[in-house]
């Protein structure tokens, strides 16, 4: 039986003034396993992060991509399983919903022959997802800045050196979609050219591993203002991070979550300064230490043993 092997990589948004532009892939991955059987149905097993609260049918997102994919040459999924592992939180600015889709869309055109090219799936991942800062790093890796022109995403790979990164994950409750209504509708020429002026800076900085200048300019005005008064605990956080030795702390994408750059390693306190920052706000969190991922989703076609493939749980599959 053949199998089809998806790695799709965490991301990290925005990354301060890029909004909706930059986008950086982070070394946390989500796994799934496309088997087909004899079987009518589509099956899914998720274990790891969203394990017992994700759909284990149709309702999934990645099978909905599936299904999305599928719909666009005519046809429908039949005996198809899908074995998931999951280490990217839903729901805390690291690209989840981008990875599931992305997931479903590539093991899907994998299933059909590959009628779509790369291109093709990333313009489709970005129609869907509504912007492009999450699916384009998680497709490519490393360091990008994306636009849409046209209805097709143009996108660059950019230079990044390496940096100790630190996620830290509140306990909140934040769906990106509350994230974005609360944003407004209009902003004035000095916000913009506040943030346009610091994405530029931000980009160089990332390039060159300049902490120095990354922590002086990585500085937004179009939506953290907005965001983090929301988050209890997060201001106090940014502040904790500083004071511990970041160079800079920001929203990673739309929240809750924070991320923190620094040249040091990523065990030197930061992470838990940060982690208690939120505790005395109420607030539980995850500390995630995490490097760039230079690397974007991988395809891998490959033998397994037999039809009892597709009843083995995800976490034996995954073993193997």
């Amino acid at each position: 039986m053949k199998a089809i092997h998806i790695r799709v990589p965490a991301t990290t948004a925005n990354l301060g003034p890029g909004f909706d532009a930059l986008g950086l892939a982070l070394d946390l991955w989500n796994e799934a396993v496309f088997l087909q059987t004899e079987d009518a149905h589509t099956t899914l097993t998720v274990s790891g992060e969203g394990e017992g609260s994700l759909p284990a049918d149709e309702q999934n997102a990645i099978a909905g991509a599936v299904c999305q994919l599928f719909d666009l040459v005519g046809k429908a999924p039949r005996g198809l399983v899908i074995h998931c592992l999951n280490r990217i939180p839903l729901m805390s600015g690291l690209g989840s919903s981008s990875a599931a889709l992305l997931t479903g869309l590539l093991g899907a055109n994998t299933l059909l022959g590959n009628p779509f090219s790369h291109e093709e799936i990333l313009t489709l991942a970005t129609q869907t997802e509504g912007h492009p800062d999450n699916v384009v790093p998680a497709m490519l890796g490393g360091l990008v800045a994306s636009a849409m022109c046209d209805g097709r995403v143009v996108t660059r790979k950019l230079l990044v050196a390496p940096t100790a990164i630190t996620v830290v994950l509140p306990d909140f409750y934040f769906p990106t979609r509350n994230a974005r209504e609360i944003l407004p509708d209009y902003v004035r020429r000095e916000e913009a050219i506040f943030n346009l002026s610091r994405a530029v800076l931000v980009i160089k900085a990332l390039e060159m591993g300049d902490l120095a200048l990354l922590g002086e300019i990585m500085e937004d005005s179009l939506h953290q203002p907005y965001r983090l008064p929301l988050i209890p605990g997060a201001q106090e956080a940014i502040r904790a991070g500083r004071a511990a030795g970041a160079s800079a702390v920001v929203l990673s994408g739309a929240g809750p979550s924070l991320i923190a750059f620094s040249g040091q390693p990523a065990d030197t306190g930061i992470g838990s300064a940060m982690q208690q920052a939120f505790e005395a706000a109420g607030l539980e969190a995850r500390v995630f230490p995490l490097n760039i991922s230079q690397s974007g989703a991988s395809v891998l076609e490959k033998e397994t043993a037999g039809k009892a493939a597709g009843l083995l749980p995800a976490e034996a599959f995954f073993a193997r």
